[in-house]
This record gives structure tokens, C-alpha cells and sequence, in this order.
């Protein structure tokens, strides 16, 4: 099993920039994509940002030119820079990663429990 872990959410003000942290752990063996996902009070889950294993990123449009998505493959991490943080930013963010065990053929979704991210004005 994969268990995922993020930090460095918190509190910030309209303008300022956090940076999330997701650490995967437990029994890996094959990471593929790593993704940040987000959901505000009243709304569902949507995506945010994501990263294959060999780089290639992808954005959603409110995020895109503002945050930054990266990751260290070698510490099974993936990482999301926010900057020019907006209120409309304020939801749980959720670190998602693809894994393949050993004995297996297919990536399979694994989701961490989430961190909260409060933009205020």
C-alpha cells in the first residue's frame, strides 16, 4: 500500500504564496503521474495541476502562470508552488499519485487526506 502525506498548508493573505509538499510512502514501486486536486466548501473536487514521470506538467486555467507544480522522484515527492494566492484559492488541497506495484500491470490512484489552504482578503 501507498500512503500519501501533504504539508504546508495555512493561513495567508490575498497576494501571498505557500508552497504544498506530498510525500509518498510505504510499498513503492512504480510512480507515475502526481497530481494536486482541491475542493471548496460546497463544491466538488477538481484538479488543479499535474506531472508525469518524465515532467511533462499540465495546469488548470484559474491556476496557470500562478502556481507551479514539481516533483523529486528520487524522494517520491511532489510539490506545488502558489503564488499570487486569491481568495477563490481558499479549498482542502489533495496530493494524488498513480502507482504500479510489482506484481501488477495497471496505475492505480492513490489520494492523500488533504490540506487546507485559507486565502483571506
Amino acid at each position: 500500500q501507498v500512503q500519501l502525506v501533504e504539508s504546508g498548508g495555512g493561513l495567508v493573505q490575498v497576494g501571498g504564496s505557500l508552497r504544498l509538499s506530498c510525500t509518498a510512502s510505504g510499498v513503492i514501486f512504480s510512480i507515475g503521474a502526481m497530481g494536486w486536486y482541491r475542493q471548496a466548501p460546497g463544491k466538488q473536487r477538481e484538479f488543479v495541476a499535474s506531472i508525469s514521470n518524465i515532467g511533462s506538467t499540465n495546469y488548470a486555467s484559474p491556476v496557470k502562470g500562478r502556481f507551479t507544480i514539481s516533483r523529486d522522484n528520487a524522494k517520491n515527492m511532489v510539490y506545488l508552488q502558489m503564488n499570487s494566492l486569491k481568495p477563490e484559492d481558499t479549498a482542502v488541497y489533495y496530493c494524488n499519485v498513480d502507482h504500479k506495484p510489482a506484481w501488477g500491470t495497471r496505475f492505480s490512484p492513490y489520494w492523500g487526506q488533504g490540506t487546507q489552504v485559507t486565502v483571506s482578503s
